[in-house]
């Protein structure tokens, strides 16, 4: 008979098996996809790993015991039902890459302490029920991409969208009341990340072609959008789109 919705129990024993070797030596606990309704309390002797995913389940609270996780870098809380977070996830000093898009998180429940996360380079906000972002966010100096996209924003402060090192900023699908303007500022980041100048007689005749495809392409997108000033033309370099990034991780699930 059912008696309510009840997830999967973790015991140590399937937490220790669920760790691996990343390529740089890093230990990855991998608890993603098991339907855990509650955070495994015994995770907790596992406080030394540097990676810790619990995606794809039906979290919907993480413990102020988060902060045992000192030496975490990367901590995945993607396509869960979180409402709110611990004000202890500040302390997570080492904590490099951020994701909790797709939960139910309103700008009431982040926490102020988001803003001490100093080292954290990467953070996924997207599609949860934020309408508005904190400027105290302003304060995550080494932050180069954000995502903010299917939301209900409908500014994004200065002090974010200033930041020295953001190099992408999604925030499509939210009902700005200059929904343009956003755009184009989301567009021009992108482009500074992903854009770089080659001579074609370094390229091979390999990369030469698919260098001069992705030309085209830009050319086409020129066409389409109407530009406010004449753009310099350079004909004897190329700009391909770069594909190496440090994360492949993509900001909306599909």
């Amino acid at each position: 008979k059912a008696k309510g919705q009840k997830g999967k129990k973790i015991t140590l024993k399937i937490a220790k098996n669920s760790i691996r070797i990343s390529f740089d030596g890093g230990r990855h606990l991998d608890l993603s996809k098991m339907g855990i309704t509650t955070f495994p309390k015994c995770i907790l002797k596992l406080a030394d790993v540097d990676e810790l995913d619990l995606s794809r389940n039906m979290l919907k609270k993480i413990p102020s015991s988060i902060q045992k996780f000192q030496k975490l870098r990367w901590l995945d809380l993607h396509s869960n039902q979180l409402e709110e977070l611990p004000e202890a996830i500040g302390t997570l000093q080492n904590l490099f890459y951020l994701n909790i898009c797709n939960n139910k998180l309103t700008t009431r429940n982040l926490p102020e302490e988001l803003n001490l996360l100093k080292n954290l380079h990467i953070l996924n906000l997207g599609l949860n029920c934020l309408d508005s972002i904190p400027t105290s966010l302003g304060a995550l100096k080494e932050l180069k991409e954000i995502g903010l996209f299917d939301n209900a924003l409908t500014t994004i402060p200065n002090s974010v969208k200033n930041l020295p090192k953001l190099k992408k900023l999604n925030a499509k699908r939210n009902p700005f009341s200059d929904s343009t303007k956003q755009e184009e500022h989301a567009d021009s980041i992108k482009r500074i990340e992903t854009l770089y100048l080659v001579q074609e007689k370094d390229l091979c005749c390999s990369c030469l072609k698919m260098c001069q495809n992705e030309r085209g392409k830009l050319n086409k997108l020129k066409n389409v959008t109407p530009s406010p000033s004449k753009k310099p033309s350079f004909p004897l370099l190329l700009t391909p789109n770069s594909s190496a990034k440090d994360n492949q991780e993509e900001w909306r699930l599909r």
